[in-house]
Parts: structure tokens; C-alpha cells; sequence
């Protein structure tokens, strides 16, 4: 590539991650201060609580977002893919599973996991109500229009998520870097109005504003990391668009903007305390109110877009691992791979957005929740690049600690802090990380049971094999494959076709599906054929948790490794396993029932591979757990 398209293509993908990456994250100044200086809190509206609060927002993207995310975290990458599932992958892959570590670790990956769930059902619920609250400042006789007006633009969309987002997609980087331009230009003017607010750029205000409100500072804290939510975003998108856009976006475009912006603000409300009702709305005066409603709706909706893809490519991670039942997955662009819909997940989803919406009904509500969901990601993030650092690339243990210790103590300050809000708000992100998390570890632990069910009852495939064809059943035409577990013998499905059709195919593959945590395995590295004798094969296919599972295409690529399949004389043998609860299983009654009744919702394993389903044979087994 020459280095005019490689300027160019990076140019791109810094507006796309403009657009997608820092929507989050670009939305806040929204309701920060507001929620800040909220009358919940009762944090007095003076000048060097002012300049102390702003010092600390400021402080807190420099250490936080920059340093911790766009200069440590980013590194941390697993074959160019980021996010929580990824550095869990990284961290357990780290340790071997028979470590002390596996199990904790694996938990504090899926607890962060759960809680960006809950960020990513928060996120639209509070971007597009503080976008809307802003006619409550044109107009104060329209605020119980709020709520149904910010029901009826999620509920638009949602609705379209099936489309996908390729037709409307390369709008969301201009967009938002108008968005971005906007608040730098209205921070740059307040701050020209009240230049003394440019003092809070010296920690020491953030440093004095902690230590004489001590208490009522450690709970205003729990507020503060609002103007840092969206930064577990930089990470998580990494995969799409790389680490060099993400990092030039957010130092040339979205730091900038942000900290302009809360300069601004600051300097507003220092000289027009009244303006603490809405300092956002207030930064131009009344005639701006409307274009800035319409122009941050927008961009809270395209910051819910990017939660929401979030939470489909998160959802496919998940299930790769094992860690949720196989869905029903839609491609929405035949050219971005990435670019998937989750029905059952959209529609939950929305569910539980608007029950927030209604239930909260304002932003400011919300703060609570949203602090609590944003903080447990940071910590879970920051305890599993420990062990990444440490296990995974070696470095010195001294080092380890350096580069994560601190970030680790400021973690616990702000989850500490948004712990407060428990009982205004903080319960609901938790709640839904619970029943998450119950649901992950049951699937999780159900599946092992299943597994050690079959491989206790497993009959070995060599011997099985050597003992079939010292009395051959007749051979007929056409190939017979059969999906075959990692732990499994030999096939439920291949022994209920001998024993009812007294037959065997004149050629039989074995085909296992093994998924590695890695993100990606290149194409070269997916197919291995191992030859069993008299005709017989075993295919193994290996994937990433990111990569699409598509057995039709693995069965194209096999001719030039010299096993050619015509799919009209190849027949697809599964067993459809029914699974049992007993009184003496592995896991308590409840959870038994739970992993049933996901079981038998779960996607068939012929639709999650993309097998013809004309092609395919099913046969029952039933197995106790």
C-alpha cells in the first residue's frame, strides 16, 4: 500500500472512531456537572468547589482515559482484538486451568463482562434523555414530555437494528466530529467569559477540593466518573478500527473537545451560578437550546448504536466461549463481517432500556446507576492486565505492579465512591450483572457436566473403529459426517445408525469444532485431516471466538487437501441431545432446571454452523446431569 493510501485509510478509520468509539464517552458533558452539583449530593455551588470539581474531571481523562487506557490498556490487545471477554480470554490463557487463578479469573472477566452489559443498557437510557431534557430548558412546560419522547426515539431505534447500520454508518464520524467541534467552540467562549476557570488545569485545586470536603468530595467523586464513562469503548473497539486511530482521535478530536468543554462549563456556572439547573444548555443562552437538542439527540443516538453493536459482538464472544447458549446471529452487511444483529438480545435489551427510562425518568437518576456499572469495568480490567503483564508477557513483577498499582488504587476510589449510590440507582446495573452472571456460570458449569457425562460414557473411537471392521456392516454410497465432540468417543449418532440401519456410508467423517481463546486462527490454520483407515477421516476445525463458524465453506476448503465433498451426497448426522435433571447432579436443583430450560431454547447446532438444513439427519440422546 503507498503511504498516500495509508495516510488516507488511517484518516478514515480516526473519523470512523470519532464517530463510533468516543459516542459514549462525547455524550457525557450532557449531564456530568448537573449530576455533580445535583441536590442529592447538596455540594454547595462555590468558586473553588468549582474549580476543584473541573480540575478533578480533567484530571481524571488525563489519568483514567489517557494514560490508563490509550497508553497501557491498548497494548494489551489479543491478535489486534480488545474488550473485557478478550483480556479475560488473555488472562486465563495466562495461568493454566488447573492454576488457583483459572476459576477467580475467569469470574472477575465475566463479572466485568455482565457490567458492561449493564453500561451498555444505561448508556441509551441516559444519552438520549439528557439530550431531550434540554426543551425542559426552552420550554419548562414540556418536561413531561421527556420520558415518552425519549421512549418513542429508542424504541425507532431498536426497530431498525435488523437493518443494520451500513447505510447510516459513514455518517456517525461527521456527525460527531461536529458534535466535538461544537463543544470545543462552546467551552472556548466561557472560558474566554471567565478565564479564571483555567486555574482548574492544576491538580492542586482537585487535590484541596478532596481533602475540605472530605466526605461530601469522596461521594461528589462517585459523580465525577461520569465524564468518564465510554472509556472501556476505546478498548473494545480496537478490533474495528486499530490501536494508531483510536489513539490520533482521541488526542487531536476527543480530549480536546471534552476538556474545552468542562473548562466552559466551569466557567459558566462561576459567573452564572443559576445556570446549575442544566449547565450544558445554558452555555449559549436561549436561542441556541433547540439546535443543541437536535444535534445531541443525535449523538446520543449514535452513542447508543455503538453500545448496542457492543453488546451483539460481545454477545457472539460469549457464546464462542461457552459461556452463553448458541443464538441466533444475522449478518446486516455482506461486506463488514463485524456487522451483526442478535434478535433475542436486541429485544431484551430494549426491555430492560425502557424499563430504566420509565423507572428512572430522568438523567440525573440515572447518574447512580451508571457510575457503579462504568467503575466495576474499570477494576475488573485493570486486576485481569495485571496478570496479562505478568503471565502472558513476562515482565518483571516490580514492573507489573508499577504499571497496574496505581491505576488499581484509583479504580477502588471511584468504585468505592459510586458504591454509595446503591441505593439510588447502583442496585440496578448490579441486579442485572447478577442474574447474568447466574445465567453465564450455569451454561458454563452445565456444559462441563454434559461433557463429563459423555466422556464418562464415552467409548473410545480407535477401538471402536478397529472392532467394526473385523465384521464390516455393508457400505453404501455417499459420505456420512458426523459432529463429534472435543471429549467425545464415538458418536451417539453414528451408533443409532448402526443399530437401527445396520449400515455405514462408504466414506465417514468425524468432524470437531474446537474454539481456541484467541480472537482469530488464520485460514491456513482452521482444517486438519487426520486419516483413520478404511475410508474413514477426522476433521478438525479450529476457530477463534471472534471468527464465523461456517462448516459449508470448511468443507470447500478440504479438496485442496485432498477430501473433496459434493454437498448432495453428504449426509450431516447430529445427536440432539435432550438433557436431564437428576436429584444427585453436579449443581443445585435450581440451576439444573435453569441450564435445562437454556438447553432446550438454544440455537440447533446445524443452524449455528450453517449446515443445509435439507442435509441434515438428527438423531436423540439423553443425557443426565
Amino acid at each position: 500500500m503507498s503511504s498516500e493510501n495509508k495516510k488516507s485509510s488511517v484518516a478514515a478509520l480516526t473519523l470512523a472512531a470519532v464517530g463510533i468509539v468516543y459516542g459514549d464517552i462525547g455524550t457525557s458533558p450532557l449531564y456530568t456537572l448537573r449530576a455533580i452539583f445535583g441536590s442529592e449530593h447538596g455540594l454547595p455551588l462555590t468558586h473553588p468547589n468549582i474549580l476543584g470539581i473541573i480540575s478533578l474531571i480533567f484530571w481524571s481523562l488525563t489519568i483514567v482515559v489517557s494514560l490508563k487506557y490509550v497508553t497501557l490498556i491498548l497494548r494489551a490487545d489479543n491478535r489486534g482484538e480488545g474488550g473485557i471477554v478478550a483480556l479475560m480470554a488473555q488472562a486465563t490463557n495466562s495461568v493454566t486451568k488447573h492454576s488457583r487463578w483459572h476459576f477467580p479469573l475467569l469470574v472477575i472477566g465475566v463479572l466485568g463482562a455482565t457490567m458492561f452489559y449493564g453500561d451498555s443498557v444505561i448508556t441509551p437510557a441516559i444519552s438520549v434523555l439528557g439530550a431531550i431534557e434540554g426543551l425542559e430548558v426552552a420550554a419548562p412546560g414540556m418536561a413531561h414530555y421527556v420520558v415518552p419522547l425519549a421512549v418513542v426515539v429508542l424504541v425507532l431505534l431498536y426497530s431498525v437494528q435488523s437493518h443494520g447500520t451500513a447505510g447510516i454508518g459513514r455518517f456517525f464520524g461527521p456527525v460527531m466530529l461536529v458534535w466535538f467541534i461544537v463543544l470545543a467552540i462552546m467551552g472556548v467562549i466561557n472560558i474566554i467569559e471567565a478565564p479564571v476557570i483555567l486555574q482548574a488545569l492544576n491538580p492542586y485545586h482537585a487535590l484541596r477540593f478532596m481533602f475540605d470536603n472530605k466526605l461530601l468530595a469522596f461521594v461528589a467523586l462517585g459523580a465525577v466518573v461520569l465524564a468518564i464513562t465510554g472509556a472501556e469503548a476505546l478498548y473494545a473497539d480496537m478490533g474495528h478500527f486499530g490501536r494508531k486511530p483510536i489513539r490520533l482521535a482521541w488526542f487531536t478530536v476527543a480530549f480536546p473537545a471534552l476538556a474545552l468543554n468542562y473548562l466552559g462549563q466551569g466557567g459558566l456556572l462561576i459567573m452564572q451560578p443559576e445556570a446549575v439547573d442544566n449547565p450544558f444548555y445554558h452555555q449559549l443562552g436561549s436561542w441556541s437550546v433547540i439546535p443543541l437538542v437536535i444535534l445531541s439527540t443525535m449523538a446520543a443516538v449514535i452513542a447508543s448504536q455503538a453500545t448496542i453493536s457492543g453488546t451483539y459482538s460481545m454477545t457472539k464472544q460469549a457464546i464462542a466461549l461457552g459461556l452463553l447458549p448458541r443464538m441466533r446471529i444475522r449478518h446486516t452487511s455482506e461486506s463488514e463481517i463485524g456487522q451483526i444483529y442478535i434478535p433475542a438480545v436486541n429485544w431484551a435489551q430494549l426491555a430492560i432500556v425502557l424499563i430504566a427510562v420509565v423507572g428512572f425518568g430522568s438523567s440525573e437518576k440515572l447518574a447512580g446507576a451508571y457510575g457503579i456499572a462504568v467503575t466495576a469495568t474499570m477494576l475488573a480490567t485493570t486486576i485481569l492486565t495485571f496478570f496479562v503483564t505478568r503471565y502472558r508477557w513476562k515482565l518483571p513483577l516490580i514492573v507489573c505492579i508499577g504499571a497496574t498499582g496505581f491505576f488499581l488504587v484509583i479504580d477502588v476510589l471511584l468504585f468505592a465512591s459510586t458504591s454509595l449510590k446503591l441505593f439510588h440507582g447502583g442496585w440496578f446495573p448490579l441486579l442485572l450483572a447478577t442474574v447474568l452472571l447466574t445465567l453465564m456460570l450455569t451454561w458454563k458449569r452445565g456444559r462441563e457436566l454434559v461433557s463429563d457425562n459423555l466422556e464418562k460414557h464415552a467409548i473410545p473411537l480407535e477401538a471402536f473403529m478397529e472392532s467394526l471392521f473385523v465384521a464390516p456392516p455393508a457400505r453404501v454410497p455417499g459420505t456420512a459426517l458426523f459432529l463429534r465432540g472435543e471429549s467425545d468417543g464415538v458418536p451417539h449418532a453414528l451408533l443409532h445408525n448402526l443399530s437401527h440401519n445396520k449400515v455405514l456410508h462408504e466414506r465417514v467423517v468425524f468432524l470437531t469444532v474446537h474454539i481456541i481463546e484467541e480472537p482469530w486462527v488464520p485460514e491456513e490454520d482452521q482444517v486438519a485431516i487426520v486419516e483413520l483407515g478404511h475410508n474413514c477421516f477426522q476433521l478438525n476445525v479450529r476457530y477463534g471466538f471472534k471468527d464465523e463458524p461456517d462448516i459449508p465453506d470448511i468443507l470447500r476448503r478440504c479438496s485442496s487437501l485432498g477430501l473433496a465433498f459434493e454437498m448432495m451426497e453428504t449426509s450431516f448426522f447430529i445427536a440432539r441431545q435432550t438433557v436431564v435433571s437428576t436429584p444427585d447432579g453436579g449443581m443445585a436443583p435450581w440451576r439444573e432446571h435453569l441450564y435445562v430450560m437454556m438447553s432446550r431454547n438454544a440455537r440447533a447446532a446445524a443452524d449455528y454452523y450453517q449446515i443445509p438444513p435439507n442435509r441434515v439427519i438428527e438423531l436423540g440422546t439423553q443425557i443426565e446431569i
